[in-house]
Formats: C-alpha cells, structure tokens, sequence
C-alpha cells in the first residue's frame, strides 16, 4: 500500500515538473523489485539456514482460505468499549464473501448466515482475526465455514469469538446463475467438513417445518408466563423502525448493498429494541439464521423493524425484518431480510439479571410470542445436540419432536467424521474382506470393509432395514421397527443374542438414519446411533446397551460392484474387552461380514424383482 501511495505521488510529481527526490525515487523503485526492511534481527538459539538448504514442507493451503485481521478501534465499539456486533458481521460477510468468489472466480451474494453463537465480546486494541474458506461446493450455491477470534497484543492471549457457516450464491452476468467447479478436500479438517456439509445444507432446508411441526403439537393458547415481582410490558412499547438510505459506500463491488451492511443495520434496531424492555444496555448472545430474500441497490430506502417476541427469566428474542422501496412509496415493499436475535442483560459481575415479561398483541403478537418459545426450545436442542464435542454428548440422547431433526444431523455427522479420519491401520486381511482399527482419546473405532458384486442402491436398501439384520448378523436376534419418523429416519427396538454380565440378553433403542449421495463420489450412508424413547424405557428382562456411532457406508465401484465398509466406535466400557479379545474379535467381524456379502448376493434378485414391479 505504501509503495502504490509513493508510485501515485511521484506520477503527480512527473507531472507538474516538479523534482523527484533521489531518495524517494531509490525507495521506489525498490519498492517495486522487493522489500527494502533490513534484515530480521536472529532471535537466540535461532540456527542459521545453511546454503541450499530445503525448508520443511508445510501442509497445503486452501486455496478459497481468506484471512483478515482487524485492529478493534473506538470507532468500531460500542458505549462499553466493546466491539460492535454489527461490525463484527460485516467483517465476517466480507472474508466469507472474499473466499467464496475466489472459488468462482465471479461475483457472489450472501444468500443465508447460519446461527451465530457469541462466547465472548472484544475490547479496543484487540485484534479480530477471521479465517474463512469454502468448505463445499454444491450446482450454483456454495457453504463458506468462518472461524473468529481474537487476540490480546499484550497478553499474547488467544480466544475463541464464534464459529458460523454462510451459504453464497455465485452470480453471472445479468444475476444469471453459475455452474460452481467441484471441490477437492486435502486435509483430515477439510474432509470432515465436506461430507458434512451437504448434513447441514439438508438441515437448513427441513428448519421451517421443523418449527411449523413444534407449534402444530403445542397448546394454541398463549400462557403468559408469571414472574415475582415483575409488571408485564406491552410488546408495542418496544417497537422499533427505522429508515436507511443506501448510499455508493454501503454498496459492495457489485453495486448491491452490502451483506454485511444490512445485517449491522438489522443488529442495531434490534439492540434499540430490547433496550426499551430491559431500560439497559443488552448484549447480543445468539443469532438465529440471517436469510437474505432478494437484492437490494445504490438508491433504496431499507425500512428496518424491530420488536421483541418474549421475554424468558433471562433472556429475550426480538424479532427483525429489513424492507426494501424505491424513490416512490406507491411501490410495495420488498421483503429482504429476517433474523431473530437473543440478547441478555449482564450486570457488573457478568452474570444475566432476570428481565421483565412481555405482553403480547393479540393476534400476530401472540403468533410471535408462540414462534419465539419454540424457537427456544429447538435453539437449545440445536446447540445441546450440533455444537458439542462427540465426549460431551450422552450416549443416550432423548428423542422428541423438537430435536428430531438435530438428532438425525448429529446421527449422519458423527459417522461421516469417522469415515474422514485419517491414521486408519490395517489390523487384519483374510480373502476379500480388511480390517482396520483407529486408536484415539478414550475411544477405539474399527473399520471393516469389502468390495461386494451389488450395486449401491441396492446394497443400500438392503443394510438400512434393521428388521432383515439377524438374518447375517449372528449377534441380532430381532429389530422391531417402533417409529417411523420419516422417509429417512426410523427408530428400532433391537433385541440382541448377546449376553450381558448380568447374564441377561442386551437390547437397543437405535435411531437409524440413511442418506443418499448429495453428489458424485458421495456415498450411501446409514448411521445408528442410541435414543431414548418414552414409550421403550429399560426393563428389567433386558441390559439396555447403548451404541455411540456405528453405520455402512457404499461407495460405487461400478454399476455392479460396491464397496461396502462397516464402522463401529468402541465406548469406553468396551475398551476392556477389546484389549483382551483382539484376535477373537476381528475373527468374529470377519466371519459376520461374510455373512453379510451372501445375504447381499443372495437377496439382491428378489430386490430387482420387487423394484420392477412398483
């Protein structure tokens, strides 16, 4: 930037016959060929490079990765000295923004901002760093993953800020849709975020009826909630509007308004908003996914509103919309945005203070009041079952209508991880079938795996019904099929053959999840994972077992020949055994896998018969 500055002047200077310093004209010039810094000072103990010397290779870089640092100013804080979310977002939507048109090579658009979860705020004379890269690419739309963080220059501390994943549309001429170029995943990191991806792209799709679904099985009447002490406030009282005119500087490289603009705009009104209820200053903890609707331009007048929905003990949601209009008003409104944003009010330790209730208008008031309790309850199901760590996660999670969906997410995502891990190690090979173990943290995961002369598809609807699996898995007595959740996900009652310590059989509750490939390359996958179910509680004839993640995964080989592979997380309960028993035990899942290829074999004519006849 320095040397552009310099070049630009000395033109102006060549210009107006004006003397060019022979200083500033060296400095140029060297500017241009190569830095003139003097040589870095060795640190101590540093070794010195001998000639020729190779350096160490160091692992390949995303090409898509963008990086950005920004050094947090008063002018980007808020009356705490605080970093302003709203400014946050907009150096978010730009490094997100940045790395997905580096993988189109054309413009793109912010087409969605997944939810947001804020851990911690940044103070001034923080450094903001943000990482952002694509982590797939679908037929025109593709998800960027975004890491935030920040860094204390004097402390040399390192935090975590969030973590948010943002879906963009790449762009021709005249706003005609592009054809993206695949992407090839090169790390264990980047791998992992592939296959889940297209995991999180389905859920995004299902998150509408997910909450229509909540609301038809709730009561229809609105209960307000009591609190002690507290004198409930209209909602009216907290509405907000407000009007923006789009300027050039609100524009981004393409002439529409920025992203990250809009949704600082939206924060603000929001923020106003829920200072009326609590008569404080709030702090933003959570967004819920920003949707942008349509495009906006140089000249519009955004109408922005703002209201709060409820007020829980803690907590509120406020509801917000950005409306777009032309010079004349007879134009209607252009819906362009929507996000529901969680704000709380800490008091001077930190903690959250109990804030006052919300009365609702009737009508479209309590529709929003109603939405906004269920959206609480799937927003921390949501991050209870998505945002942890596997270790964190009970075996055993209760299954119900309202976290269905991040149930089946979780299900899918745990087992694509295992597939992505690298370090496999081949522990055992007889005939056709290979078997390989991989040792990490407290877990211990196997791998068995075999090409089988059966198409895909069909080995696929054949391994995903659970009821015909004692048919070659010897340790299976019966399946039954207790809940049809949908086309995908299904929920089984499974008795099995083995004994436990109790000397009493062992029984599952197992949600099972399948999935057809997203793309080329992808393969069918079917993923068991333990539930707990209500009306299937633990009996006193059986040891309830549970399972943490196990599934097939069947690539395509051919349109005849599949590979078919089997993983399985050992718990660690199971460790024991399986440190004393590694020889019987791989002896036994090979025996069971070729039991599992003959069934295949065996089945796949009647299979073809019954296809052909629907």
């Amino acid at each position: 930037a320095a040397t552009l500055l310099l070049s630009r002047c000395l033109l102006k200077m060549v210009k107006e016959n004006i003397v060019v310093p022979e200083e500033i004209l060296s400095f140029c010039c060297n500017g241009l060929q190569g830095s003139t810094s003097p040589p870095r000072a060795r640190d101590p103990g540093e070794r010195e490079e001998a000639p020729g010397a190779m350096a160490s290779p160091s692992p390949p870089r995303n090409p898509t990765e963008v990086q950005m640092s920004q050094l947090v100013l008063p002018c980007h804080t808020n009356h705490r000295g605080e970093l302003s979310t709203g400014q946050l977002l907009k150096w978010i939507d730009t490094a997100a923004c940045l790395s997905a048109e580096r993988h189109a090579g054309c413009p793109c658009v912010t087409a969605s901002m997944d939810d947001i979860y804020f851990e911690h705020t940044i103070s001034v004379g923080q450094v903001v760093n943000i990482k952002a890269k694509v982590n797939r690419a679908f037929n025109s739309s593709m998800e960027v993953g975004i890491q935030v963080s920040y860094e204390d220059l004097c402390s040399g501390k390192h935090c975590s800020i969030c973590k948010a994943y943002a879906t963009f549309v790449a762009q021709g001429p005249f706003g005609s849709k592009v054809k993206l170029k695949p992407l090839t995943p090169q790390t264990e990191e980047e791998k992992i975020e592939y296959s889940i991806a297209a995991e999180r792209r389905r859920m995004r799709l299902v998150h509408k009826d997910t909450l229509k679904d909540l609301l038809t099985r709730s009561p229809r009447e609105t209960e307000l909630e009591t609190r002690d002490g507290s004198v409930a406030v209209p909602a009216e009282k907290t509405r907000v509007e407000s009007v923006e005119l789009v300027l050039p500087p609100h524009a981004n490289h393409q002439g529409n308004t920025f992203g990250g603009q809009i949704m600082a705009w939206m924060e603000n009104v929001a923020t106003i908003a829920a200072s009326r209820l609590c008569h404080a200053h709030p702090t933003l903890r959570a967004i819920e996914m920003f949707h942008f609707r349509g495009p906006s331009q140089v000249g519009d007048r955004l109408v922005l509103k703002a209201i709060v929905n409820n007020a829980f003990k803690n907590s509120m949601e406020v509801g917000v919309c950005a409306e777009a209009y032309g010079q004349e008003m007879s134009i209607s409104r252009r819906h362009i945005n929507s996000a529901f944003m969680t704000f709380v009010v800490l008091d001077q330790e930190g903690r959250p203070r109990t804030l006052p209730m919300v009365a609702p208008e009737p009508g479209e008031g309590e529709r929003r009041y109603r939405e906004a309790s269920a959206r609480k309850k799937i927003r921390l199901d949501r991050k209870y079952v998505v945002s942890c760590k596997q270790t964190e996660v009970p075996l055993s999670v209760p299954w119900d209508q309202s976290n269905k969906v991040y149930l089946s997410y979780n299900n899918v995502s745990a087992l694509k991880t295992l597939v992505a891990k690298a370090n496999w190690a081949l522990a055992r090979e007889k005939e056709k079938v290979r078997m390989y173990t991989l040792e990490e943290d407290k877990f211990l995961s196997f791998r068995i795996e075999m090409s089988v002369h059966i198409a895909a598809s069909q080995a696929f609807s054949l391994l995903s019904d659970l009821r015909r699996r004692h048919e070659w898995d010897r340790h299976y007595a019966s399946a039954e099929l207790v809940q049809q959740v949908d086309d995908d996900d299904m929920i089984y009652h499974v008795v099995s053959q083995t004994l436990s310590h109790e000397n009493k059989p062992q029984d599952f509750v197992i949600l099972a999840s399948r999935r057809k490939p997203c793309s080329k390359g992808d393969p069918y996958v079917v993923a068991f994972r333990s539930v707990t179910l209500p009306t299937h509680p633990a009996s006193a004839g059986f040891t309830r077992g549970e399972t943490l993640c196990s599934g097939f995964c069947i690539w395509p080989e051919s349109e005849e020949m599949s590979k078919v592979a089997y993983y399985n997380q050992a718990t660690p309960g199971y460790l024991n055994y399986v440190t004393t028993n590694v020889a019987g035990l791989s002896s036994d899942f090979c025996a069971t896998f070729e039991a599992c290829e003959k069934f295949l074999l065996k089945n796949k004519e009647d299979l073809i018969m019954r296809l052909q006849a629907l």
